[in-house]
């Protein structure tokens, strides 16, 4: 029963990888994204993000306000863009029907 679950040899981070899974993580990428694509535990990713948190002072609560003020604006701003492509997409459409009947 006491098996190991993974064959796996324990692998080792440098600073700067953590660094960057870091950065990717403050910016507001999911954790769970990071993890799959990076082939890591989410665990060990909240753990940096704890071991790291605690190293600078910051709190958990203060950051995420920050995160989801920013985030609330940047999502309005990419909205209003949205629907401005979206308007160009549809006149070139109707354009392109009106020109391919011509031919």
């Amino acid at each position: 029963m006491s098996e190991k679950k993974l064959d796996r040899p324990r692998r080792k981070y440098d600073d700067e990888f953590k660094k960057d899974v870091l950065t990717m993580v403050l910016t507001g990428r999911p954790v769970l994204e990071i993890a799959r694509s990076l082939d890591i535990s989410a665990h060990m990713i909240h753990a940096w993000k704890a071991d790291h948190l605690k190293a600078t002072g910051v709190n958990q609560s203060n950051l995420d306000t920050n995160i989801s003020s920013v985030s609330e604006a940047d999502y309005e701003r990419v909205k209003a863009r949205l629907r401005e492509v979206e308007q160009e997409r549809d006149i070139l459409k109707k354009a392109l029907g009106i020109f391919s009947r011509g031919i």
